[in-house]
């Protein structure tokens, strides 16, 4: 079976990971790999550099990141993202297609598949988003798979509601949990070792990404979430990177600048998957909006304090707190933090056996 995977970043790739290894290790399978977006960007960590170190060929390259972080420069980039990949399925033909999540960039390329009647797979599809435009992305993508790998019960159920039937659809789980399951986590000494960080120090992982339904509020977010930075004198500051979305560029610039000026805070372009899920294990707590916060952060039963409404829609659980982007309501969510059991067990992602059930449905088609 000739198969090709699409991966537009460092987010979706370390997702993709669990079945990337099963698909190489089964001879059923011939896998091509397709890499665009931020991955062939230096200001956002080359992280196709981590695809091959990691022991898989890249066949395709495709310059397509945004020239900024502007609206017109990121439609730009959907227009060159479907010409670039006009030319891919033009040459090869693939019985499958695999694609994750909802970015427009993914979006994009599979848009660009349809006049070829390219049959799809939709990782991470029904779920939401209501406070980014990803939201429209990802359902137009469901509508545009013939095959769909939900991770829950309930987007399950949203991609039967969305398509009209059941058909081609299987709630799998979250790769995210095999990930967790098969990695052997960095440990503490390790850690330092590689990325320069005490974490047995507590310390603070945060990641904010742009609001992209209400965009024209991000300054005003992250002037307000610094402030709240400044006062966690007691904790390490692990900052990463936001993606690149509208006003994304500002963002990374703002906390640029509050990391060169506080001796408590550091910035990481690209942990890497093993880094960023050793980083959430020894962590206090996460601080932020991303989506991390909400699969993988469920694993360790690990408190999130979740900002502002880019993730509104998602399931939660027990772990996480949301609160509004305002001084005062996140102080008093990071200070009940010690309220949140962090030994119960969460398993409404799956039992870590996502990847193994994905290739036995697909060995079906």
């Amino acid at each position: 079976m000739n198969v090709a995977v699409l991966t537009s970043s460092r987010a979706d790739y370390s997702i993709y990971l669990p079945l990337l290894k099963k698909i190489k290790a089964d001879p059923f399978f011939d896998l091509s790999i397709i890499a665009f977006g931020t991955h062939l960007s230096p200001l956002y960590g080359h992280t196709i550099d981590q695809i091959i170190q990691d022991g898989f060929d890249v066949d395709w390259q495709l310059e397509t990141v945004p020239e900024n972080d502007s609206p017109v420069a990121i439609a730009n980039s959907m227009g060159k993202t479907i010409t670039e990949f006009s030319k891919v399925w033009d040459k090869n033909e693939y019985d499958l297609v695999f694609c994750l999540g909802d970015r427009y960039e993914m979006f994009a390329a599979c848009a660009s598949s349809l006049p070829f009647n390219i049959k799809l797979a939709h990782i991470h599809g029904g779920e939401q988003t209501l406070g980014a435009i990803d939201d429209a992305f990802r359902h137009s993508i469901s509508h545009m798979a013939h095959y769909h790998f939900p991770t829950t019960d309930v987007y399950y159920n949203r991609i039967v509601s969305l398509k009209g039937n059941n058909h081609g659809i299987y709630n799998v789980g979250a790769l995210s949990i095999d990930n967790l399951l098969d990695l052997e986590l960095l440990s503490i000494e390790k850690f330092r070792e590689v990325f320069g960080i005490d974490m047995s120090k507590p310390s603070v992982l945060f990641t904010f990404h742009p609001e992209t339904v209400s965009f024209t509020r991000n300054i005003e977010y992250i002037e307000t979430l610094l402030e709240v930075l400044k006062q966690l004198k007691k904790y390490q500051i692990i900052i990463t990177m936001p993606n690149a979305d509208t006003m994304g560029q500002m963002i990374r610039e703002k906390l640029l600048g509050f990391i060169s000026h506080t001796d408590n805070a550091v910035g990481i372009e690209s942990f890497g998957t093993l880094g960023y899920l050793s980083c959430m294990k020894y962590c206090r707590f996460m601080l932020g909006n991303s989506s991390s916060g909400f699969v993988e952060a469920a694993f360790f039963s690990k408190p999130v304090i979740n900002v502002g409404h880019r993730q509104d829609g998602r399931i939660r659980t027990h772990n996480i707190i949301d609160c509004d982007i305002n001084i005062v309501d996140i102080m008093t969510a990071i200070n009940a933090i010690n309220t949140i059991e962090t030994d119960k067990v969460i398993e409404v992602y799956g039992k870590g056996d996502a990847a193994i059930k994905i290739i036995s449905a697909i060995k079906q088609f």
